[in-house]
C-alpha cells in the first residue's frame, strides 16, 4: 500500500549507495545473498530472545532488499537476480514468525495463521505476475515482473516485523490481524486476476 510512496522516498540516496557499493565491487547478487544470510541471522537471534539484535540484522536485511534492485538497475538487470531476489524474499518473511514460535511455542498458532496468509499473497502475487507475462502486459514498476499491490506489501510487512521485535509480547494479536489484511488482499488480488483474465 504504501511501497510506491516510500520508493519515491528513498530512491535518490538508495543510488548513491548503490553507485558506492558498486565501486567496490559488490554486485546485485552479492547483496541479495547477503541480506539473505543477515534476515536468516536475525530469525536466529529471535529463537534466543535477541530481539535487539533480530531490529538490526532485520533493518540490514531490508536495506540490503531495496540495494540489491537499485545497484541491479544501475549496472545491468538479470532474470536470475529477479528470481533470486523474490524467492529469497519469501523464505525470510515466512522464517520470522517461525522463529517466533521456535522462541515460545504459545506462538506457533498465530505463527501460523500468519504463515498460512503469506502463502495466500505471495502465490497470488506470483500467478498474477505470470499470467501477465503470459499476456504481454507491462510490468507495473521497475522489479522486472507486474507488481500487484495489495493492503500488505513490502512497507507495511517491514513494519511488522520489526514490530514483533520491539514489542515480542504481542506477536499473537500483532500476526493474528495483520494475517487477516493478508488474507484479505489475496482475496483482492483473486477477485483482480479473475476479472483481468477472464478469457470468456
Amino acid at each position: 500500500m504504501f511501497d510506491t510512496k516510500i520508493r519515491s522516498l528513498i530512491d535518490k540516496p538508495m543510488r548513491l549507495i548503490a553507485r558506492a557499493v558498486s565501486m567496490c565491487g559488490l554486485q546485485a547478487d552479492h547483496v541479495t545473498w547477503i541480506g539473505f544470510i543477515t534476515g536468516i541471522s536475525a530469525g536466529f537471534a529471535i529463537m534466543i530472545g535477541a530481539f535487539h539484535w533480530a531490529l538490526f540484522l532485520l533493518i540490514f536485511s531490508r536495506f540490503c532488499d531495496g540495494l540489491d534492485g537499485t545497484i541491479a538497475r544501475l549496472t545491468k538487470p538479470t532474470d536470475k537476480g529477479a528470481f533470486l531476489d523474490i524467492a529469497l524474499d519469501f523464505l525470510f518473511y515466512s522464517f520470522v514468525p517461525f522463529s517466533f514460535a521456535i522462541y515460545d511455542p504459545a506462538n506457533a498458532l498465530a505463527a501460523v495463521f500468519l504463515i498460512f496468509s503469506f502463502v495466500g499473497t505471495g502465490t497470488s502475487f506470483l500467478a498474477y505476475a505470470i499470467i501477465a507475462e503470459k499476456k504481454n502486459i507491462t510490468p507495473s514498476s521497475d522489479k522486472g515482473i507486474y507488481y500487484l499491490g495489495g493492503l500488505t506489501e513490502g512497507t507495511e510487512t517491514i513494519i511488522l516485523l520489526c514490530a514483533f521485535c520491539i514489542w515480542p509480547q504481542f506477536f499473537t494479536p500483532f500476526a493474528v490481524f495483520f494475517g487477516i489484511l493478508c488474507l484479505m488482499t489475496t482475496a483482492i488480488r483473486l477477485y483482480r486476476g479473475m476479472n483481468d483474465f477472464n478469457d470468456a
